[in-house]
């Protein structure tokens, strides 16, 4: 009798499956792209190996060897329709945010006026991190005053604040959020971050109840996080 396909293996066949077609969406040639970089690495790899070696280390080394290339395009694809999705929308910084990994406290929207201008923040190694997205020019007043609120309970703890939007003069575009933040120097251990998150765990219960943003929220903080990795690489047998 033949094996029945585990659920992992399913599962991991219908997210590439799912990716492909939200990147398919945004970007009509992604298909020709991965194909025609297959052929390309795996036809010179397996030319040179075949060349060199024996016409069967060519299909051995030629085939896994276009397989990664094509992946590896169609990550960086994938992550880039990712973001094109959910730009423009009320969180999508947030979302953005979502690919942070472990050392990383992401907090949305503590912050959220009624034009729909949103601070986020981040707590990690470099301090407190504020994030606002909206109109730059009221979001950086929203920032000044938030990044007085959390002077007060973070003491001489760094304090960070980027703004989010359209590539320009001290705004950070949303698909280099994460990257950005990432790159910011480590200014406190690790112990200190969790003392940091106590503290403000009081700031943020000072706080009247926030008014939810009007509009569609970002829901593809998954997708972010999985076209960031990228699709598996298949194991060698």
């Amino acid at each position: 009798m033949a094996k029945e396909s585990s659920p992992d293996k399913q599962g991991g066949i219908r997210k590439i499956f799912a990716a492909y077609k939200m990147t398919k969406e945004h970007d009509k040639r992604v298909g020709l792209v991965c194909l025609a970089w297959f052929l390309v690495v795996g036809l010179l790899f397996g030319a040179l190996f075949w060349w060199l070696i024996h016409p069967i280390a060519g299909v051995l080394v030629g085939v896994p060897a276009g397989l990664l290339a094509a992946i590896v395009v169609f990550g960086r694809r994938a992550e880039k329709a990712a973001f094109l999705q959910i730009e423009g929308q009320p969180g999508a910084a947030a979302a953005a945010l979502g690919i942070l990994r472990r050392g990383w406290q992401v907090q949305p929207a503590v912050a959220v006026t009624k034009s729909q201008d949103l601070v986020h923040r981040v707590v990690g190694r470099p301090g407190v991190v504020l994030i606002g997205e909206g109109n730059p020019s009221r979001v950086r007043n929203l920032l000044s005053v938030e990044r007085k609120k959390h002077a007060r309970f973070v003491g001489e703890t760094p304090i960070y604040d980027l703004v989010v939007g359209d590539a320009g003069d001290g705004v950070v575009p949303v698909n280099r959020l994460a990257k950005h933040v990432m790159k910011l120097p480590k200014n406190i251990a690790p112990a200190d971050v969790t003392d940091l998150l106590q503290r403000l765990k009081a700031l943020d219960a000072m706080r009247p109840q926030m008014p939810i943003p009007k509009g569609p929220m970002p829901t593809s903080a998954k997708q972010a996080r999985q076209a960031m990795r990228g699709p598996r690489a298949p194991r060698a047998r």
